[in-house]
């Protein structure tokens, strides 16, 4: 008798804190609902208030903890923010003209007017190889020159006076020209024994001294315009038609990952390489302070442009066994449960695929007063947050998959 007289005391007990839970406290409605009680209590007489759609499951009532009001929070407003998609290479950097000088005849070096390291102006003579017997050549035949422009002379005087024949015309004719020419090839010669810079830049390592004896073809020195550098590098061939010229680019030094330099798409060949199914790219970047040198290795990053998604503050993220949700708030000051799915974290935003449109205000602080229909007082409401505003760490492929990295090799390997 009494167990009997105990188990009857808490029934009571728990009907009675029931009864008052559903009285005192709207927001208990939807858990008493779902456990079939809600009804029976109000058939019971109860004076339960019934929501504002009428079923029961808190709308309109008192927020937990609210004391009977609106629960004052702290929100912000939804953002748009691309989704960018990352692909990575790697590529060699060449400098935008660079000539190797050699010499185009053999002889002995007479003089090298500049040394390793300097600036060249494009038509700077860099330097001389002798070239004695071409001067001399040089002056016999404008010796010819001038004895066949004379006899011409003579010969177009007599043709005036009419003793002059045709045949005396067409020879001092020949002479003269003949004598141009040689003229000209002598000049020419000449000219072959001084080493010009076809192009403005700087001056790599010079090995040779005034007095080396060189042959046909020696490499004198190289010269460098590399005030631009150009990288090519190569994507993989579902990149084709998603990237295109002057789409930008972000490179790093290899040897210096901290590193970093803008460029932009300058090139794209014309067809994509059937043994390794990659298209190659020429990209190029400014130069102008001379820090980079051609023949560095660069990591290049090409961002291709995606999809927006709403971007959030990290707070603004809940957690139920339901999934990741956020507190959003309806045209009534009232808060919604939206589930949402995470594409990529950062620091100071997230950007996710949710069923949210740009302006919309979600809460941050005061969600653990909340439940779906709750009336919410905006005490502040925060700056939107944007990822990746002011650098680039923000990217992710479609779906949020793992980046793609495209080396020389056709390999690829994911970049997380």
């Amino acid at each position: 008798m009494k167990w009997v007289k105990l188990i009857t005391v808490c029934a009571a007990l728990l009907a009675l804190a029931l009864s008052a839970w559903a009285v005192f406290l709207p927001s208990s409605h939807p858990i008493l609902e779902r456990a079939g009680l809600l009804e029976p209590m109000r058939a019971a007489g109860l004076p339960i208030p019934e929501d504002e759609d009428g079923n029961g499951g808190g709308r309109g009532g008192p927020p937990f903890g609210g004391g009977g009001g609106a629960v004052r929070v702290v929100a912000q407003e939804v953002a748009l923010a691309d989704a960018d998609s990352r692909l990575s290479a790697i590529g060699t950097a060449e400098a935008r003209r660079s000539v190797l000088l050699t010499s185009e005849v053999a002889g002995r070096l007479e003089e090298i007017t500049i040394a390793s390291g300097d600036w060249v102006e494009a038509g700077q003579m860099i330097a001389a190889i002798d070239a004695e017997a071409q001067e001399l050549a040089v002056e016999r035949a404008g010796v010819r020159l001038q004895d066949a422009e004379a006899r011409m002379d003579r010969v177009t005087r007599l043709r005036e006076s009419g003793t002059a024949t045709d045949v005396q015309i067409q020879d001092a004719e020949l002479e003269l020209a003949q004598a141009r020419l040689d003229l000209r090839d002598a000049e020419f010669e000449l000219r072959r024994r001084q080493i010009i810079a076809p192009v403005e830049g700087w001056v790599g390592l010079v090995s040779l001294e005034p007095g080396n004896q060189i042959t046909n073809g020696s490499e004198l020195v190289r010269i460098d315009d590399r005030a631009t550098l150009l990288i090519e590098f190569n994507v993989p061939e579902r990149f084709v038609g998603l990237v295109s010229v002057d789409d930008p680019l972000e490179v790093s030094p290899l040897s210096r990952p901290d590193e970093s330099a803008e460029g932009r798409i300058r090139a794209i060949d014309a067809r994509v390489d059937q043994d390794n199914r990659t298209l190659r790219i020429q990209g190029e970047i400014d130069n102008d302070d001379d820090r980079l040198r051609p023949g560095m290795a660069f990591r290049i990053t090409v961002i291709l442009p995606g999809e927006q998604y709403p971007s959030i503050d990290p707070l603004a993220i809940q957690w139920d066994r339901r999934g990741s949700f956020v507190w959003a708030l309806d045209g009534d000051d009232r808060a919604q449960r939206v589930g949402i799915e995470i594409l990529r974290r950062h620091d100071d935003a997230v950007l996710v695929r949710a069923d949210l449109e740009e302006g919309q205000r979600v809460v941050l602080e005061g969600v653990q007063n909340l439940r779906p229909g709750a009336g919410v007082d905006v005490a502040e409401l925060v700056d939107p947050s944007v990822p990746g505003e002011g650098d680039q760490t923000l990217r992710l492929t479609e779906g949020g998959a793992p980046d793609d990295v495209a080396e020389d090799a056709p390999e690829e390997t994911p970049e997380f």
